[in-house]
């Protein structure tokens, strides 16, 4: 082929923050696919905060990247070439592949995908791995009911978005936490939750006024001031659903958060039979794909699933954009158009 490879690798582990120089931009030939294998040219990039951890080479549930090596993350894109007989060029296809343009790929990591159902970049958002981590958190943890509060930290984001959705379609009243006027009106008005909380004021009182109540569900991404705002206004035999901490993942291992907030009380998990649960999707939950992707499919086609992404065009921005993510400068589900 004329045409060349693009890759992001991982050139150093960052120690805190993540900068620009941390990884390396490289060019180099279009591979071939081997036996069984599928030539693929990616068209969208899925930028999440989990990458952050595969940076570092901490104990986790997950190998790191390897230094040296095209940084993780899963695309969607079209066959280009194909030596297994499920797949044909042309194809449109979801998978692993990483931070590159072109990459070969053993058919049975790859899965077909309908273009004609959704666009093909929202199958790395609300058809993809964080729709997927929304539907089994609220399925396996959250378990939504009619009439009960549910809260959502990062309510803007790839996955608060469908989380929020999925339990307002269960009949849940569905309050968002996001930063800034402009998400929160979005989370209200788009996406319909019953209200939305700036994170940059007063939480506390604000949490008071939308959850007279108390709260029965929480959603956790955030970590940090969120968490200790939300935590006191349980009520009893609450759920609270450890997704992410996102507030803590620039934290050294072994260092302290300068200024963080002192952590929650746990005291009350017992008087109040509260139960916390963290969970990674890819334990269980691609095997539920299929279940899954119906269940979404029938929501978008009924009007009660939307979702916004915030596309970055080019690989070689792929860094700068993840950083931001971090920052929480992102406004929806980020992907990365490849060309």
């Amino acid at each position: 082929m004329s045409e060349y490879n693009l890759q992001v690798l991982l050139k150093r582990r960052p120690v805190g923050e993540p900068v620009e120089g941390d990884f390396e931009i490289v060019e180099g030939p279009v591979p071939l696919p081997g036996h069984g294998q599928v030539l693929v040219r990616n068209r969208f990039l899925s930028l999440d905060p989990y990458m952050r951890g595969r940076m570092s080479d901490a104990k986790s549930y997950a190998k790191p990247v390897e230094l040296g090596a095209v940084m993780e993350g899963a695309t969607v894109g079209e066959v280009i070439a194909s030596n297994d007989p499920a797949f044909a060029p042309g194809d449109a296809v979801m998978g692993g592949q990483g931070w590159q343009r072109f990459c070969t790929m053993d058919g049975a990591k790859l899965r077909k995908v309908d273009v004609n159902e959704v666009p093909l970049s929202a199958n790395l958002g609300v058809l993809g791995m964080p729709g997927l981590t929304a539907w089994v958190g609220l399925e396996d943890i959250g378990e939504p009911k009619p009439g009960e509060t549910v809260v959502i930290s990062a309510a803007s984001g790839a996955v608060g978005q469908v989380a929020g959705q999925i339990a307002r379609a269960r009949g849940a009243r569905v309050i968002g936490i996001a930063g800034g006027a402009a998400k929160c009106a979005f989370v209200k008005d788009e996406l319909g939750f019953d209200d939305c909380l700036d994170h940059r004021g007063d939480l506390e009182a604000q949490l008071d006024a939308a959850c007279p109540n108390g709260i029965d569900v929480y959603w956790e991404n955030v970590g940090g001031h969120v968490q200790a705002a939300v935590f006191p206004r349980f009520r009893d035999f609450g759920r609270m659903v450890m997704c992410g901490m996102i507030a803590q993942y620039n934290i050294a291992p072994g260092a302290d958060a300068a200024g963080a907030p002192p952590g929650p009380n746990l005291g009350p998990v017992v008087r109040k039979r509260l139960r916390i649960q963290g969970f990674i999707v890819s334990d269980h939950g691609w095997q539920r794909y299929p279940q899954f992707r119906a269940v979404m499919l029938g929501l978008i086609r009924g009007g009660q699933l939307t979702w916004r992404e915030d596309v970055v065009t080019g690989l070689a921005a792929a860094p700068r954009a993840f950083i931001g993510l971090l920052k929480g400068e992102n406004f929806g589900k980020l992907v990365i158009k490849v060309e």
